[in-house]
């Protein structure tokens, strides 16, 4: 599949649940928002058959996200059927972390290729503020079964907020030295204005860059596909690798190859955007109709967000809806 700007779509986000164990203040309000009922949620068999057509028109790669994933039950049942569709597409997860440490043994013997954890703290009392619960050894603990099992490279994605976590920038760094994990800095993205920080906080690239130079000897890395929208870079002697992902300051929306479906059965183009296609209605027919609404997402993707030229962010959506 390609769109309209010839970019070649090969990649789907599959959100299971808009459920999550956590209350991150850059996500949603602290009393947390609606979910959708049961009845609305798609079952693991509709799931199934989306991505199945979206394997059928190109997609090689399938994550799996949520909100949390892991507190949707039979999910390890549902990545043996991903895993074992035609093609043998890669499948990968984003998870919290909290409830790794239990399923990543089933997770892995199922078929997932690669996790991501989403961790923004090393300090339990920040961890306790910053996601409104209390579990970072949790967390850690995930991290380290989920690298013995062999789900590896681990990817631990990092959102640095001013005045919040950015004085974690080279803790998390370091951790690339005796770990053979990707460490990511992601630029806040401020999806909604109702939630605890501002976009004035962001901590960009430039910054990033700056404390990454004091660690030790950055060496730029060529990037695979298998990396997406980072740019990587390797300290001199580490296992690991840190990266850096510029959602707002320098986007990357010329390279977008993915499509996004929200555990409610909507398709949507593009993060930043409230565009969504309908598809249970699709559903209701044949594979066929499925099909020709992933091709009319694709068709549907603008050229890229507006995020740094002042666009609203004010969205329907929070990003445990939308699944990230």
């Amino acid at each position: 599949m390609k769109d309209t700007f010839g970019r070649k779509i090969e990649y789907l986000r599959l959100s299971v649940t808009d459920r999550c164990n956590l209350r991150c203040r850059y996500c949603m309000p602290d009393e947390g928002v609606d979910s959708v009922g049961h009845d609305r949620i798609m079952s693991y068999e509709q799931m199934a058959r989306v991505a199945a057509a979206a394997v059928r028109l190109g997609v090689n790669k399938i994550r799996v996200t949520g909100g949390e994933p892991l507190v949707r039950r039979g999910l390890v049942g549902f990545i043996e059927t991903l895993a074992n569709l035609p093609g043998s597409p890669e499948v990968a997860l984003t998870t919290n972390g909290l409830l790794l440490a239990d399923y990543a043994e089933r997770l892995k013997a199922a078929g997932l290729d690669r996790v991501n954890v989403s961790l923004d703290t090393l300090q339990d009392e920040k961890f306790d503020n910053l996601t409104r619960r209390h579990g970072l050894s949790q967390v850690l603990a995930g991290i380290e079964v989920a690298e013995k099992v062999g789900l590896n490279p681990i990817k631990v994605n990092m959102v640095p907020i001013r005045g919040v976590n950015d004085d974690e920038i080279a803790n998390f760094a370091r951790l690339t030295l005796e770990h053979n994990w990707d460490v990511r800095f992601i630029e806040f993205m401020p999806v909604r204005r109702d939630l605890g920080y501002s976009p004035d906080q962001r901590v960009g690239e430039a910054e990033i860059m700056s404390v990454l130079e004091q660690v030790g000897d950055l060496q730029p890395l060529e990037k695979s596909t298998a990396d997406g929208p980072a740019r990587l870079f390797r300290f001199a002697g580490a296992q690991g690798k840190v990266g850096i992902i510029t959602a707002v300051s320098r986007h990357f929306c010329g390279e977008c190859n993915r499509l996004r479906v929200t555990a409610d059965g909507r398709l949507r183009p593009c993060l930043m955007s409230d565009q969504e296609i309908d598809l249970m209605a699709a559903l209701d027919s044949d594979d066929a109709a499925v099909e020709k609404a992933l091709r009319d997402a694709v068709m549907e993707k603008p050229e890229g967000h507006r995020l740094g030229a002042g666009d609203d962010p004010l969205r329907k959506r929070t990003m445990k809806d939308i699944g990230g």
